[in-house]
């Protein structure tokens, strides 16, 4: 959220148990608490396994927040796996003008036709597996949201990653900047 402005960012993550879903919004989380702003994060888990679908929420305002509730309307949607985009989701809860992250190595035809949307993608997997990360692509997927909004310095989501990660944080770091670099934007169709 850009310097000056009051309203408040919700952000949704959606992924697999195993992808960092939850450590990403954390880190978020803390890379927006270290630019003096008031982050709330928390999670919902289906079955607690690998693969299993996990979603998490990140609320971010200029001042203390006092809402407690599920966020029904997000304005940004981080995507691990392009098989959890759901097009008529998005268009149902998302207002238009929002922006959509997608982890995946091709551009993802599934949101192509979500006019009205920015969306952008990045090869997170495939950057991760580079670096000996396995299927953790959070930190890819962040460096990629630095590069996608103006939200976020790269340069205080890597300070972050140097702090937060649990293990392999030169890959880590390398993750990020590499997300970054590699981001592709992908163009939609106008709105009637």
């Amino acid at each position: 959220m850009p310097s000056g402005e009051t309203k408040m960012l919700e952000i949704k993550f959606s992924g697999r148990g195993g992808q960092g879903v939850v450590i990403a919004s954390q880190m978020l989380g803390m890379v927006f608490f270290r630019m003096n702003m008031y982050p709330q994060c928390y999670s919902l888990f289906g079955g607690e396994r690998r693969g299993a679908p996990v979603v998490s929420f990140l609320r971010v305002g200029q001042e203390k927040i006092l809402l407690k509730c599920n966020i029904q309307n997000p304005n940004e949607l981080i995507v691990f796996d392009v098989g959890l985009a759901d097009p008529n989701e998005v268009s149902s809860s998302m207002p238009l003008g929002s922006k959509i992250l997608v982890s995946s190595h091709f551009a993802p035809e599934v949101l192509s036709d979500l006019a009205g949307y920015e969306v952008g993608f990045v090869d997170a997997q495939a950057i991760a597996e580079s670096l000996d990360l396995g299927h953790v692509i959070n930190t890819a997927i962040l460096g990629a949201y630095c590069g996608f909004t103006s939200n976020v310095p790269v340069e205080v989501l890597l300070e972050t990653i140097q702090e937060m990660a649990p293990y392999k944080r030169e890959e880590n770091i390398q993750a990020a900047k590499q997300g970054y670099d590699n981001l592709k934007l992908l163009t939609t169709k106008e709105k009637p």
